[in-house]
């Protein structure tokens, strides 16, 4: 399996060279022909589709059913990204990035790459399941690059400083079409402030506090709206079963009938958390492309998973 793992890295580091070597054609764009926009999440699709519309074809890089804590772009997204003119990164440590971002730009010397976190407040204490020894409240200091939660998408409070962000690199990238990218930016931000209106209303009416959740994804979302989110993993660890003893009751104490799980993780320790409490385990998923209708979604599932008794 090594051997395998080993291979395959350097098979896509040889198809990064193979790329790098070739002369990469990133003109300005004239507006007769549709930017190639690349973007890490496929929410993030959503908001370059919303801007742009017909002008960009967009590649993402962690596609459907895709763990950004560990995939690997492939040789097709690499020869894609060739011919990139602008890259939104998340820009708030995603795993993904972090092991790629510097790989993506040599293959795409004249890609731009816009930061897409700018001017967002990050929560500070999240541990990369996939890395150890970070500790909470490390995100300012040197050498430190998991303390930062990543997850910032999932606020559509964030989610507003990202599309202006990527107004910005839109229009900057094509400025033929930078009247049509502000209004639609404009429609698009407006969408979204009736969404977090709708959920704050949603939130308090049926006075929600806490959510369990298996993969701590939704920090930026509890911060908003006033909430308490129980994360079951620590670390990126099952809990020991005296861990899961406690979570039961405190789920029982919180009165919690859901535990939310994502597609992307294991529900084993959600299921029995949800046995013990006679409960039941909900999916949401962080990553799902319909970013307006999935949190709307997400935030019904969220009320649903208190009981008001």
């Amino acid at each position: 399996m090594i051997l395998c793992a080993v291979a395959g890295a350097m098979i896509l580091l040889m198809a990064a060279g193979c790329i790098q070597q070739q002369e990469t054609v990133v003109s300005a764009n004239d507006g007769t022909t549709p930017l190639t926009v690349a973007v890490t999440i496929l929410p993030q699709k959503q908001f370059v589709e919303s801007i742009a519309g017909e002008h960009a074809r967009v590649i993402v890089l962690v596609p459907p059913g895709a763990d950004p804590h560990t995939h690997e772009p492939t040789p097709k997204q690499l020869e894609d990204i060739g011919q990139a003119s602008v890259y939104f990164k998340v820009g708030s440590g995603i795993e993904f990035e972090r092991a790629w971002m510097d790989k993506l730009s040599g293959v795409n010397r004249r890609m731009t790459v816009v930061d897409s976190s700018t001017g967002i407040h990050l929560i500070s204490g999240y541990q990369d399941p996939d890395e150890e020894g970070a500790a909470p409240g490390t995100q300012d200091k040197p050498g430190v690059q998991n303390s930062a939660d990543p997850h910032i998408w999932l606020s559509p409070k964030n989610a507003k400083i990202m599309v202006e962000n990527t107004y910005q690199g839109l229009a900057r990238a094509d400025p033929v079409h930078k009247a049509e990218y502000r209004a639609n930016t404009d429609a698009y931000l407006k969408k979204l402030d009736e969404l977090d209106a709708d959920i704050s209303l949603e939130i308090a009416r049926n006075q929600v506090h806490t959510i369990m959740v298996y993969h701590p994804a939704w920090s930026y979302f509890a911060r908003d709206y006033g909430l308490l989110q129980i994360p079951i993993e620590a670390d990126g660890k099952d809990p020991t079963p005296t861990g899961i003893e406690n979570l039961i009751q405190q789920a029982k104490a919180d009165n919690i009938t859901v535990i939310f799980a994502s597609p992307q993780y294991s529900t084993k320790s959600a299921s029995v958390i949800a046995k013990e409490i006679g409960g039941s385990v909900a999916l949401v998923d962080p990553l799902e492309e319909d970013y307006l209708g999935n949190i709307r979604n997400v935030s019904s599932a969220f009320t649903r998973g208190v009981s008001s008794t």
